[in-house]
């Protein structure tokens, strides 16, 4: 049996405020809750003016607060913009707060420039390079197999996750006997290979005795196959400006925004979106279980931002219906 979760960017829609991001992301996680997902995950991203995400734990503490039994925790936390010891004191934190509720993905990429490198006070290409012995450390201070201890921290036994979108995140997790999840929902180049890695090398732990898999796929569901492509086009939006280095705020959805593109931006859409259920609750189903069967994975996590929150609670309920049946 599949499992299904969802991963929030926390998006700021042009227009809107903070508060109202912080707002939607709590409504998207009762609703999810309430669908029966697994999990709700919350992605660390910095100095983006769409995204409100990046004190990852503060908005995770805040979701933990409303809601009562669906899994919480980072799609993920990119370590090099820590130090482990941090990250051991701020889940251990979470999992005092909310336990057995707590996972903790982790991802290398450092996705910043030389202005983020001197606010964050870190030299981040030369720390994800520590990026494998980081993973290890935090996990020795958690188990108490450090000379210092970290309170809160020492003995939290969140779920840890290695996140990945090539082959390297791959190798570790399976290194370490870790779950994986590979962000196939804008990165889908190496996602076969990266699973096939993963379930061949992959080493028992403590914690797992055999790889389990998680994919991501953007989600867009409406009652007609045109109003989801219509809900669709902000979060398409959102991935040419990033693409072409002009990221700002979540627009409006615009239609027939594809046709109106150059034939190298549908292109790059078509490619980023093969990881992708659009359409009625029928017609993303069916994806759904598509790719699920192509991947074998044992979990599924639905991204895809949306101008309307309310628009995209129901596209996750129609989804999770229709999956159902």
């Amino acid at each position: 049996m599949t499992d299904f979760s969802v991963l929030d960017l926390v998006p700021v829609r042009e227009g809107g405020t903070l508060e109202e991001a912080f707002a939607a992301a709590t409504a998207l996680a009762r609703t999810a809750e309430k669908a029966g997902c697994k999990r709700f995950w919350v992605a660390e991203h910095h100095a983006m003016a769409g995204i409100a995400g990046g004190a990852t734990t503060v908005v995770l503490a805040h979701i933990g607060n409303a809601t009562s039994t669906i899994r919480i925790g980072s799609g993920g936390i990119m370590l090099p913009n820590h130090t482990p010891f941090q990250i051991a004191e701020q889940f251990g934190t979470l999992d005092a707060l909310f336990p057995n509720r707590i996972d903790l993905g982790l991802g290398r990429a450092p996705g910043a420039g030389p202005e983020l490198q001197r606010a964050l006070r870190k030299d981040l290409h030369r720390a994800a390079e520590m990026f494998p012995q980081d993973v290890v450390e935090l996990m020795a201070l958690m188990a108490g197999e450090t000379a210092i201890h970290p309170t809160p921290g020492i003995g939290a036994k969140p779920q840890f996750w290695m996140l990945g979108s090539s082959l390297f995140g791959a190798q570790l997790a399976a290194r370490l006997g870790l779950p994986y999840a590979f962000a196939s929902h804008f990165a889908p180049d190496h996602l076969d290979a990266a699973l096939e890695l993963y379930r061949r090398d992959f080493q028992p732990s403590d914690t797992w005795d055999k790889p389990h898999v998680m994919a991501a796929m953007n989600l867009f569901v409406a009652d007609t196959a045109e109003e989801a492509e219509y809900l669709a086009t902000s979060q398409l939006q959102a991935f040419v400006a990033l693409r072409t280095g002009t990221p700002g705020k979540l627009p409006p959805p615009v239609r027939g925004y594809r046709e109106q593109l150059p034939s190298q931006a549908q292109a790059m859409l078509a490619h980023i979106g093969q990881a992708s259920a659009i359409g009625t609750p029928r017609q993303a189903a069916e994806a759904v279980r598509a790719f699920a069967a192509r991947t074998m994975a044992d979990e599924i996590v639905f991204g895809g931002s949306m101008f309307d929150a309310e628009a995209r609670c129901r596209s996750l309920e129609l989804a999770m219906d229709a999956l159902a049946n």
